[in-house]
């Protein structure tokens, strides 16, 4: 990640309108087009802002700038910036780089699968860091991932093996922890099962009739989970970008 700071010297007096202008054209600008807002910030004297933003790379930099510049809102921005007072005295611009990852987010999202077999088994894990209980493969989504390529990455990286993806099952929310899981089914398609050091201690595929379920499965939640999956088809998801609106992929069941 590549962080891009920009700072505003201003009059106090200019600061509602440098504000507005941010709110109605900086902002949906730069978000619409891949941009993200870490944080913006104005001294106690209102004399000086400063906004921090979050890119993948340079080149990811360069080409949000490029398509701002391309959309119509970039033009009425333009168009406005020339009839109001000048917003600020100067600006400067500064790329910076993280010392480390010290981001919490407030919601976690992550994915599950499951994945049967061609003898209708379902492929389970105990991870080192939750090993009272099995539970199906899965685990956090990476920036710039799909849903479906986050579930397939997780599914490979726990357990060797390549799957088809059907669809959504279900959409859990843990409030107390405020992590979202969803939940995918599908069937293997290739690979041998192995261990993931330092993640999965066992992997394999399993007849989860009730008991075994009951004796495999300790958390109540990933039981709801298994059971809603093994009852239920999927549903289509869809991953795309706005303005202009694109499909990046979409997974019908």
């Amino acid at each position: 990640m590549i962080y891009l700071r920009q700072t505003f010297r201003l009059h106090p007096n200019q600061y509602e309108r440098c504000t507005q202008f941010f709110n109605d054209y900086t902002l949906p600008l730069h978000r619409e087009n891949g941009a993200r807002l870490t944080g913006r910030y104005v001294t106690k004297a209102r004399d000086e802002i400063t906004t921090l933003w979050e890119y993948n790379s340079y080149e990811h930099y360069k080409t949000v700038n490029e398509k701002i510049k391309q959309s119509e809102l970039f033009k009425e921005s333009e168009k406005r910036r020339k009839e109001v007072k000048p917003l600020y005295l100067d600006e400067q611009e500064e790329f910076m780089e993280a010392t480390g990852d010290y981001q919490f987010p407030k919601h976690i999202v992550s994915v599950s699968a499951y994945i049967t077999n061609d003898a209708g088994e379902v492929l389970l894990v105990k991870n080192e860091h939750r090993n009272d209980t099995y539970e199906m493969p899965g685990g956090r989504m990476e920036m710039g991932e799909t849903l479906e390529e986050a579930v397939r990455r997780e599914v490979f990286e726990e357990t060797g093996i390549t799957a088809d993806i059907k669809g959504i099952t279900g959409v859990y929310q843990n409030v107390t922890r405020g992590i979202v899981c969803v939940v995918f089914k599908g069937v293997y398609r290739s690979g041998d099962l192995r261990t993931q050091p330092g993640e999965t201690q066992e992997v394999f595929f399993k007849d989860l009739n009730k008991g075994e379920l009951d004796n495999l499965v300790t958390k109540e939640h990933f039981k709801v989970r298994i059971t809603d999956a093994r009852d239920r088809e999927g549903v289509t998801v869809e991953s795309y970008y706005v303005r202009p609106y694109e499909v990046v992929h979409r997974l019908e069941s």
